[in-house]
């Protein structure tokens, strides 16, 4: 009898495996280009189960070892109408293929822009708000917000294309022959033509990467409007209020990011880059690393950020849990990854702070080893070798900070001296 049903269960396992089957295919839009990054959704109606994968580079999705059952198929996209199919049936050894297309969602009617970009200023126009630190957080989050913008296209010779696509591509032209002018120029007309997602946020990210604050924060509101849910959309909203000055509404347009899609580790890489400036209140802050570090469990960045974001909420309140919850979370990130030279220095910080400078000085110590050029593990080194009594090498650690922050001002400021700024101007009404 055992022998009976082991046998029916092994004949059991084997159907099992046996019915197995696949399900892909591509999301396109509707003039059949492929989608990368479209959300594909597998229901299991009877099972009431869900299965979400997304689109890779050339629009192609894929589900694997599918069991027998009714399932509905979904596709969603930022910009876009979601599109379905089914219910349908999957059999046995089934090898299904299933395309799906996502049409734009309607354009509502553009109103004219309350501003004309009408040149470029002196190169050595430095703008910005704030401390040197807040103006070099300006730049490296408008750096961060143009990197989310859709990837040049080819050189645009073809007449048949949509007009807006066209002027499109004729911005990527001109901004990758440094004619930054006319490319704002194109943008817009592109997105005039055309207010879908890809062309207002291009434009958008045109007008941050050139300083001109104002007139991105209105493109990226139209944008957010029209598109309510589109991270990158409400990033660049975000990252025009803190280049404006205007801290608690970037901050929550950043909270707002990270809340559409917490599983994004994107708006979190952006909060992270103003989560240790003084004009930046933590509320809000601690409670979506959290968040972050509870989704990503192995993910070593999210476990560090999370620690980081409790410490000032700690330095005020001295609580022992507190201490003891950023601590772990510090060890298992560098457990995680040992080249994070962050939470390294965190931990130093965190040693130093309760007196424990041979600790610190170790820890310190590992974060310079992994990152040689990290400007404040230096100083905080030179810090706890004079608490030590060890005044050379104290000096020797300054001595290296002061080169090393001399560098990086230096560097930010030539760059900053290649960016051209816009000239804006308000538009005269007709």
């Amino acid at each position: 009898m055992m022998w009976l049903r082991a046998t029916v269960g092994l004949m059991a396992l084997l159907a099992a495996s046996a019915i197995a089957a696949t399900l892909e295919g591509t999301v396109r839009d509707s003039r059949g280009v492929p989608l990368a990054n479209a959300v594909v959704y597998l229901e299991l109606n009877e099972r009431v189960q869900m299965l979400t994968g997304r689109t890779d580079s050339e629009g192609h999705y894929r589900f694997s070892t599918l069991q027998a059952g009714t399932y509905s198929l979904r596709a969603a996209m930022a910009g876009y109408k979601d599109a379905s199919s089914g219910p349908f049936g999957v059999v046995e050894e089934d090898a299904r293929k299933l395309d799906l297309t996502l049409t734009a969602d309607e354009p509502a009617f553009f109103d004219e822009p309350h501003f004309v970009v009408a040149g470029v200023a002196d190169v050595t126009n430095r703008g910005g708000h704030g401390s040197d630190a807040v103006v070099r957080t300006n730049e490296a989050l408008a750096k961060a917000a143009t990197s989310l913008s859709t990837a040049p296209t080819a050189v645009a010779t073809e007449t048949s294309l949509p007009e807006a696509e066209f002027h499109h591509r004729l911005g990527d032209i001109d901004e990758r022959e440094e004619k930054p002018l006319e490319a704002v120029q194109e943008y817009q007309l592109a997105a005039e033509l055309e207010p879908s997602e890809p062309n207002l946020f291009d434009w958008g990210a045109e007008l941050l990467k050139h300083r001109a604050a104002e007139p991105a924060i209105e493109v990226f509101t139209k944008g957010d409007r029209l598109f309510p849910r589109s991270v990158r959309m409400k990033l660049g909203l975000a990252v025009a209020f803190y280049m404006h000055g205007s801290y608690e509404e970037a901050a929550r347009r950043f909270f707002e990011a990270a809340d559409l899609n917490p599983l994004d580790p994107v708006p979190y890489l952006f909060l992270g880059k103003i989560l240790n400036l003084e004009i930046m209140q933590p509320d809000g802050f601690v409670e979506r690393f959290a968040r972050f570090a509870k989704l990503q469990p192995d993910n070593a960045v999210a476990q560090y950020y999370c620690a980081a974001s409790l410490f000032r909420r700690w330095k005020s309140d001295r609580d022992a849990a507190t201490l003891a919850q950023m601590r772990s979370l510090l060890e298992k990130a560098v457990r995680l990854d040992p080249k994070l030279s962050a939470a390294y220095l965190q931990l130093g910080i965190l040693d130093a702070e309760e007196k424990n400078f041979s600790d610190a000085i170790a820890c310190y110590q590992k974060a310079i080893q992994i990152d040689p050029e990290l400007e404040e593990a230096h100083y905080r080194l030179g810090v706890a070798y004079a608490r030590t009594g060890e005044k050379l090498k104290s000096q020797e650690e300054l001595d290296i900070h002061e080169k090393l922050a001399k560098k990086s001002a230096e560097d930010s400021d030539r760059e900053r001296r290649d960016i051209l700024t816009f000239v804006v101007s308000l538009r005269v009404p007709k």
